[in-house]
């Protein structure tokens, strides 16, 4: 397994993976794990009041968000899963924009294109064939193998795509379909599998006798381990990986260990599969602390600079909760528009219905009720 930061906090370099990344790229990092930290614990509570139909928590799995961003290239593509809440921010994505797919108000309000950050794949792993399909467009129209005079992503001609998908999507169908397209075609796109150490409530152990990253061999793709709590092993692993996709090197499978310090999703009670030891001991391997750590014991932050932070923390969730605010209400005569490029007689049919019950709907008094006694508004 790959790692540079160990969890105390100490700097080892890696021969197969150097990287060089400034006090002002790691302050950011610290900074970025911690809103993605502010932003779960803000949409768990926007859950528990109602204002939310559902949120998957991210917390633990910051690093692996924050050292996949340092990766990303102006011109590459992100596949995230429905926990990259963090990334798909930093992406450009809105905080309505996130909350809207949670409140169920829309699928996807964000622009694919300017954000260059795919819709979430509520169904598990089903956009692995989707990004494969992008992957292979990047390819042959020609964004990929040109000679590279250096490697600053915001300059790079080539482009690839960086997927994700968690330890339990590699038991779908699709997802080893898609192995075997990208590995056929060449194709220029990153799985990153985010090893969570949980399937909902089944553990990886039970479901993969073998290490996830040695499946890859099988398919012809490189792969690689990598401790998924150190940001530094994140951010050099990645990078390496993207670089081989856009010289038209190949797929690359990483596999980052990491660990779901929450719930699945706020539906779910994971005291009823994991032990208080476990939690325990996945807690003292805190990627946010063990960032802090290094950078307090180099002198890059003090005690004042973490007093800041926490502010600019607090800011941040408020300004999570005025999102609620900004979503606007969905058209859902609109949406049923968007199942096809032309409606069919069905669609069109059922937009009619739709309006015409929506109509009536509105005629009613606020405190009319049926004749069975249950209210209709």
């Amino acid at each position: 397994m790959v790692q540079i930061l160990s969890p105390q906090g100490v700097w080892h370099d890696h021969p197969d993976y150097p990287i060089e990344l400034s006090a002002d790229q790691l302050r950011d990092a610290l900074e970025k794990m911690v809103m993605a930290r502010r932003l779960d614990l803000e949409g768990t509570n926007l859950q528990r009041h109602g204002e939310l139909a559902l949120w998957p928590p991210l917390r633990g799995q910051e690093a692996t968000q924050a050292g996949a961003y340092l990766a990303v290239g102006h011109l590459d593509q992100v596949f995230p899963t429905y926990r990259e809440q963090g990334l798909v921010h930093w992406m450009g994505v809105s905080l309505p924009e996130i909350l809207a797919t949670w409140r169920a108000s829309a699928i996807c309000p964000w622009d694919t294109v300017a954000t260059r950050c795919s819709a979430y794949p509520v169904m598990i792993g089903s956009s692995a064939l989707h990004g494969v399909g992008y992957a292979m467009g990047i390819q042959r129209d020609g964004m990929t193998g040109h000679v590279e005079t250096s490697g600053d992503l915001d300059t790079s001609q080539d482009a690839a795509v960086m997927l994700f998908h968690g330890d339990g999507s590699m038991s779908q169908g699709d997802v080893n379909e898609a192995y075997v397209f990208a590995a056929a075609n060449n194709a220029p796109i990153v799985f990153c599998c985010i090893n969570n150490q949980y399937a909902i409530s089944e553990p990886t152990s039970l479901i993969a006798r073998a290490p996830l990253f040695a499946r890859a061999a099988g398919f012809g793709i490189r792969s690689v381990q990598v401790d998924g709590n150190d940001i530094v092993a994140m951010a050099a692993v990645m990078r390496e990986a993207m670089r081989r996709a856009r010289a038209g090197e190949g797929p690359t499978f990483v596999e980052a260990f990491t660990y779901r310090m929450g719930a699945h999703t706020t539906t779910d009670d994971p005291t009823r599969y994991r032990t208080r030891a476990e939690e325990e001991h996945w807690a003292a391997l805190d990627p946010i602390s063990r960032l802090q750590s290094y950078l307090l014991d180099a002198g890059e932050i003090d005690q004042g600079w973490l007093a800041a932070l926490d502010q600019r923390a607090e800011a941040f969730g408020a300004e999570v909760r005025a999102a609620i605010g900004q979503i606007p209400e969905p058209d859902l005569v609109a949406e049923l528009g968007n199942v096809y490029v032309d409606p069919t007689p069905e669609i069109l049919a059922q937009q009619q219905e739709l309006t015409e019950w929506l109509a009536a709907d509105s005629d009613l008094p606020e405190d009319s009720a049926s004749t069975d006694g249950v209210t209709c508004r």
